[in-house]
């Protein structure tokens, strides 16, 4: 599969203190990758450094097959950046800010644009500046959708909405990326809205990636192990194939990417005696906490 975006040995920091080091990662053409990681793990570094505004201490950063840093006039075009803040000119009305910016690009679709904002029930003639953040938020990425472009990389991208318009516009998103092939690199801190949205996860916890990988395989051997044992159970602590050992209303809980069967043999070899041993499955947003802790 073609690569959209590659990162070799992204190594950051500012000053003297580390976000990451040799990170690795890539993201395939007319796949949904969605970067997820708690508050200073290097989330708004990592999007700062692929859409070109920071350069990286070391390691590079590839889109379509150009370093971000330096990325051509053509190969800019082909992208598209939905930034936190979603500056516009709030002046306009829905009309009037679709014409202004048709002028800018030779590709430009109007007819996913005003689809998105019929879904939305906002008026044409709507001025940006009564809208709330959320229908601005989603004002401006129509018009990322109207530039029609290849790869678009979306920070945040439901923030404000609620929780009908959050479902509504993310079916509306998967249908059009699937429907037309699109690239998508994105951010929320609302998980359950990338468990609906994306193919593949990047999760990301201070200076390391935990987990790359479609969705769908983490939720299918990602598990919760819950039982009741005397023993005291540090030593999985330091067992780097359990996450997250913690005491929940007088039970234990780990996580692991291991088997049932595996989990026992390893608790029976190290005397732990387990009663009641209960495995669960995960949401995506369960699958997260018991990767990076709750805290």
């Amino acid at each position: 599969m073609e690569r959209i975006l590659e990162c070799r040995n992204l190594t950051h920091h500012y000053g003297e203190r580390l976000i990451y080091e040799n990170l690795n990662f890539s993201v395939e053409k007319g796949k949904i990758l969605g970067l997820l990681g708690k508050n200073g793990t290097g989330k708004t570094t990592t999007i700062n450094i692929l859409t070109g505004y920071l350069q990286p201490t070391s390691g590079e950063c590839l889109v379509f097959g150009q370093s971000s840093h330096s990325l051509t006039p053509e190969i800019k075009a082909r992208i598209g950046f939905l930034i936190e803040g979603h500056i516009q000119y709030d002046f306009m009305n829905i009309f009037q800010i679709e014409k202004f910016y048709s002028q800018f690009y030779p590709n430009w679709k109007r007819e996913p644009y005003f689809e998105l904002m019929s879904k939305l029930k906002i008026s044409p003639k709507q001025k940006i500046q009564t809208m709330s953040c959320g229908q601005r938020s989603q004002v401006a990425l129509g018009l990322i959708l109207a530039q029609d472009p290849e790869f678009m990389v979306l920070d945040d991208f439901s923030m404000g909405l609620d929780p009908g318009y959050r479902r509504l516009f993310i079916e509306y998103l998967q249908e059009y990326a699937k429907a037309e092939n699109k690239t998508i690199f994105t951010t929320s801190h609302i998980i359950q809205d990338m468990e609906r949205l994306i193919d593949d996860c990047l999760i990301m916890d201070y200076n390391r990636v935990l987990v790359q990988s479609p969705v769908s395989e983490l939720l299918g051997s990602f598990r919760q192990f819950t039982f009741s044992s005397a023993e005291p159970v540090d030593a999985l602590k330091s067992d780097e194939r359990f996450y997250s050992l913690e005491e929940h209303q007088g039970k234990k809980v780990c996580y692991s990417f291991l088997s049932e069967p595996e989990v026992k043999s390893i608790f029976e070899s190290r005397g732990i005696h387990s009663e009641n041993l209960e495995v669960s499955s995960l949401s995506l947003e369960d699958a997260f906490i018991g990767l990076t802790g709750k805290y």
